[in-house]
């Protein structure tokens, strides 16, 4: 299968000078050559616990106009149950193989839920250097507790504890949206699906790599998602593409990373942007991170908001069915 050969060429390659062929990078992409090494702007840090709920939708607001993404402090979400979550992750990526295997995404599956690597090649044939567990975590009536591991023993509760927090950190970016946009609190969230909106974890792993120069464990995209809110281990991975250049995203332990995504840049008819982003790897260390994606359910409809609209600002994007939305992007077909 895909992921023993992706373990197998990280396993057996560590001293190795080489990768296979369909790891490597063009040129235009490689890290190595297309990472920026100047001074450059640091992501927005933003304190979620500011008492001047003003200031906090001003940075948000500036931070998805300017940046496309964002990192959050003073969030709400315990140190110690992010430190429980990344344990009760890596505990599972230690596992022998055959054990990760049990919860694989079975084969001609539609579903993105289970665990694996990349299942196809890219459009120019080159593969990416990760490995991933994804389920969904709410609502419970889309939850599929076959694709949630057993061992470690406490990883349900772990994810349903970071869930109902997290739950409560997307209610107040979505807050902030919304006035950022000069909207009512509740207009973002209600317009992507209210409290149907779909939470989907995602856990990725990126063995070490005897080659960072030449590979990538994502490549550049923006994501599908409203947004993505994302905690990562502390082996430095993510850029973002700014003004041109790719820049690194500083660590800061326990700060949550926010991407906005598409549906957010075409609801808020651009002003909000999705970021484009990418993952490096590391020679010497796997890096991990767990992002959860927010959705609308796949009937829903996301378009540009009518508030939003005027003679002056016409419609930039069309308006249609997240399913039918993501069926474009992932097969590459215009939208």
């Amino acid at each position: 299968m895909e992921v023993e050969r992706v373990q197998a060429v990280a396993s057996a390659l560590m001293t190795a000078e080489t990768i296979p062929a369909d790891f490597i990078r063009p040129e235009q992409e490689r890290p190595a050559i297309t990472t920026y090494q100047g001074p450059a702007p640091d992501i927005p840090t933003i304190d979620l616990s500011l008492p001047d709920r003003e200031s906090v939708v001003r940075a948000v607001a500036q931070a998805c106009e300017e940046w496309g993404i964002f990192q959050v402090v003073n969030h709400g979400i315990p140190t110690e149950l992010i430190s429980r979550l990344q344990a009760a992750g890596k505990h599972f990526f230690d596992l022998p193989q055959e054990e990760k295997e049990a919860y694989a995404k079975p084969p001609g599956s539609q579903s993105i839920e289970g665990y694996g690597t990349r299942v196809s090649k890219e459009v120019n044939g080159k593969r990416m250097w990760n490995d991933h567990l994804f389920h969904k975590v709410w609502p419970p009536s889309s939850v599929n507790y076959r694709f949630w591991p057993t061992n470690p023993p406490n990883y349900r509760e772990v994810n349903e504890e970071y869930t109902k927090y997290m739950r409560e950190v997307a209610d107040k970016l979505f807050l902030c949206l919304s006035l950022g946009l000069g909207l009512e609190e509740t207009a973002v969230k209600e317009a992507i699906g209210g409290e149907e909106l779909e939470y989907n974890l995602k856990i990725n792993y990126y063995p070490p790599c005897p080659r960072p120069d030449l590979a990538l464990g994502v490549a550049a995209h923006t994501d599908l998602s409203t947004i993505t809110i994302l905690v990562p281990n502390d082996v430095p991975g993510l850029q973002v593409l700014k003004d041109g250049r790719w820049i690194d995203a500083k660590y800061i332990p326990n700060a949550l990373i926010v991407h906005v995504g598409d549906q957010i840049e075409i609801l808020s008819n651009g002003r909000y942007k999705a970021v484009l982003h990418r993952s490096t790897v590391n020679k010497e260390k796997a890096r991990m991170s767990w992002p959860v994606f927010l959705e609308p359910p796949e009937e829903w409809v996301v378009g540009p908001l009518p508030q939003l609209l005027s003679p002056e600002s016409p419609p930039k994007y069309k308006a249609k069915k997240f399913k039918d939305y993501m069926y474009c992007k992932l097969n590459k077909l215009p939208q």
